[in-house]
């Protein structure tokens, strides 16, 4: 009996990980990888775990390639794209921790036949507009296919699996990639051709052959025999159905133009007649690492009120817990800081060297301040009005995001205020998103200036108070003596 009980006891262990996350059902696998669906203990959250072999990556020489997908994975965050929540590692294993999409492939629905042309679209507008994202991050994905899109269970399509994916830092001197990768029957007429291709002209062109197989119910590009499917994609040989409409089969053609010249670009596609049917820019923005969509947020906020429980970065338990602790109001309707205790104040620092605590520090930078939480968050919103960038509260923290859209995204930053002492405060700041060098140009030129200046407002607001105070107790001294003479 107690054989048996150890036995149950080791397999719920087994299929524990970190002690955090539940392992259930695999849901696919692959030569180096397999991928788990799992439960957040701590939240209840289902999520998609992928296990990768270290060994059997190590050997096949894809070190690189596993970081560049982190990497990716990491820049582009967006609705329409199966987020990476948290990496995690043990000596022979790496765990990627990811959105779980139950809705499953968009593959297995085309499989029961064409879909409906008000469908179709909705699922290739969120697909451009994934795309169209990645390329603005210089991201291309490289294998695009009904296989690797999934759905959610709003019927809302997501992109997935970038491990073929491409960087701009990978493209050579003439300006164009020259690895042959990506499905036979979606790769475009140039990868074919082997003389090096646009990133992005090869995606669109493989959202053109999802685009037919959705509107069609099978491929544009079809032969038993791969060299005489490769001769048809060479030279673009196609034939639309009598179903199709005249603005989808003129953008079809654009979409599958063998010269990637003269190929439609995502500007035009947007513009574009059959695709703007309906079509609805999604807002969103990031918080916690977590894509948020702007209309889901009460909801968002709703279902997560303790914004640290589904914490992605990689702090640890204890971290996560002090940060959450003090958070209720205090008696005067604003929320409490969080307060440092010697060991935060250490690991703000290298070792036990305290002379740089409150020094700039890569990405990261610390202000101390005698002024009220009230005053810091208003200071922060106006530096926030003045560049026109968009301000998020939530307790002692702020998120000012930019709205200028770079190859890193937009430039957002997160500022945190932490209790130092009952009158000192520390404004913890960092860079979450966007380019270094335009976060230190608004670190230098925006925000520590503004800090400096409430400083020296707090400065001398609480020297005025303390003259006030001395002329008060000076002049109820002078008052005494007649006073004293009234007395009978």
């Amino acid at each position: 009996m107690a054989e048996a009980a150890s036995t149950v006891s080791k397999k719920e262990n087994s299929n524990l990980l970190m002690g955090r996350f539940e392992l259930g059902k695999l849901l696919g696998h692959g030569t180096f990888a397999k991928v788990h669906h799992a439960r957040n203990l701590k939240t209840g959250e289902g999520v998609a775990i992928k296990i990768i072999n270290k060994e059997k990556i190590l050997k096949g020489g894809l070190v690189s390639h596993i970081k560049r997908e982190i990497s990716i994975l990491r820049r582009v965050r967006h609705p329409n794209i199966v987020q990476l929540f948290e990496v995690m590692a043990t000596k022979t294993k790496i765990y990627f921790v990811m959105e779980y999409v139950r809705g499953g492939e968009l593959f297995n629905k085309v499989a029961k036949g064409r879909l409906q042309e008000d469908i179709a679209r909705k699922y290739f507008q969120q697909m451009i507009s994934a795309v169209e994202f990645c390329h603005a991050r210089g991201v291309f994905h490289r294998d695009i296919k009904p296989e690797n899109l999934l759905l959610d269970d709003n019927g809302d399509l997501k992109v997935s699996d970038f491990g073929l994916s491409a960087v701009s830092d990978q493209i050579r001197q003439d300006g164009l990639f020259h690895t042959f990768c990506g499905t036979p029957a979606y790769v475009a007429p140039e990868v074919l051709a082997r003389k090096g291709y646009d990133g992005a002209k090869v995606d669109i062109w493989s959202c053109g052959v999802v685009l037919f197989v959705l509107m069609a119910g099978y491929l544009p590009f079809h032969d038993t025999n791969v060299m005489a499917m490769y001769k048809k994609i060479y030279k673009g040989q196609f034939r639309c159905p009598r179903w199709f409409s005249p603005e989808l089969v003129k953008l079809l053609t654009r979409l599958l133009d063998t010269n990637p010249q003269t190929r439609i670009s995502i500007p035009e596609i947007m513009e574009n007649r059959w695709f703007k049917k309906g079509f609805k820019q999604i807002k969103f923005y990031v918080e916690d690492d977590k894509v948020c969509s702007v209309d889901d947020k009460v909801q968002h906020h709703h279902h997560h009120h303790d914004g640290f429980d589904d914490d992605v970065t990689s702090d640890s338990e204890v971290e996560i817990r002090r940060r959450s602790v003090n958070s209720s109001n205090n008696g005067s309707g604003l929320p409490r800081p969080a307060s440092l205790n010697a060991f935060d104040i250490i690991s703000f620092s290298e070792g036990f060297d305290l002379s740089g605590l409150f020094e700039e520090k890569g990405d990261e930078a610390r202000f101390v301040s005698g002024a009220p939480v009230s005053k810091i968050i208003s200071k922060l919103e106006e530096v926030a009005q003045l560049v026109r960038f968009t301000v998020r509260k939530k307790d002692c923290r702020v998120s000012l995001e930019g709205s200028r859209e770079g190859v890193k995204g937009p430039l957002t930053i997160a500022a945190e205020i932490f209790e130092l002492t009952p009158s000192l405060v520390v404004v913890e700041v960092k860079k979450k998103g966007g380019d270094k060098a335009e976060y230190e140009r608004f670190c230098n030129s925006e925000l520590k200036p503004a800090l400096q200046k409430l400083m020296m407002e707090e400065s001398a607001s609480s020297s005025c108070q303390s003259e006030s105070q001395q002329h008060s107790l000076s002049d109820s001294a002078l008052d005494l003596p007649s006073d004293t003479e009234s007395l009978p």
